[in-house]
Order: structure tokens, then C-alpha cells, then sequence
């Protein structure tokens, strides 16, 4: 099975309909299926439901719930310390960006995988193991 990092910006449209909820729903699906494990940085929950309770289309009972859901889907969440936090460290310094992006990529790189995003400034800055969410394939 693969391993695959998703950064919030993908998780995020899983819940809300904007530009590549479908692309990013693809990955969601290949989850479901068992066709990857979803890896991320343990800040990933704090990220996504920051962003979905700042887009005022989610009251307190909705986000409890979408908590429930992203439980649910057992990510494997990396403690930003040892390599992890030297790697994103060096990220974050070397290409510009901040710690928080700086960690999806740094894990990725680790762990010799992709990280899929849907931030598009990010990709501009870090390319390498980053991919756009648009660029997801089942295949």
C-alpha cells in the first residue's frame, strides 16, 4: 500500500465545495478503497478545523463532527521532533516557507513519498516531493 502525506488544504475540501474538492476527494476515495495510508504532520486536525470553523460555513456541533470524521480516518500523525523537526527546520530556512508548511514536505522527503497539496504558492517554492492535489491519480 502507499503512503501519501496530505497537507490540510487537501483535507479541508473533503468537507467544503471549492476549486479541487473533486481532485481532493479522489484521495479520500483511495483511502476508503485501501489503496493508500494518509501520513501527515500531528498538526494537520488543528490546521483543517481551524480552517473550516474561519469559513463560517461550520457551527460548533459541525466541527465536532467533522473531528469525529477525521478520527475516523486514522491518519498516521508525525510529533514534529527528531528528524522530522531538523528536516523541516532546513525546509522552512532553505525554501521560504513557513514551519507549518515546511513540516508536509519534510515528511514527505522522509518518508520517500508525495506530499499533495492544493497550495499553489507552496509548489512554487518547494516543488520536489510536493505535488498538486490536481495531479492525484488512482492509477
Amino acid at each position: 500500500m502507499e503512503r501519501i502525506v496530505v497537507d490540510a488544504s487537501v483535507v479541508v475540501k473533503w468537507f467544503v465545495e471549492e476549486e479541487y474538492s473533486r481532485e481532493a476527494r479522489l484521495i479520500k476515495q483511495a483511502y476508503a478503497s485501501g489503496v493508500v495510508d494518509l501520513e501527515a504532520p500531528s498538526l494537520l486536525p488543528y490546521e483543517v478545523l481551524n480552517a473550516l470553523k474561519y469559513s463560517g460555513a461550520f457551527g460548533e456541533e459541525e466541527l465536532k463532527r467533522v473531528a469525529e470524521i477525521m478520527d475516523d480516518f486514522q491518519f498516521t500523525l508525525h510529533e514534529l521532533s527528531g528528524e522530522l523537526s531538523s528536516k523541516t527546520l532546513e525546509v522552512a530556512m532553505r525554501k521560504g516557507v513557513t514551519v507549518y508548511d515546511a513540516s508536509y514536505v519534510a515528511l514527505a522527503e522522509l518518508l520517500g513519498t508525495v506530499a499533495y497539496t492544493a497550495d499553489e504558492k507552496l509548489l512554487r517554492k518547494v516543488g520536489g516531493r510536493a505535488k498538486h492535489v490536481r495531479d492525484f491519480s488512482l492509477e
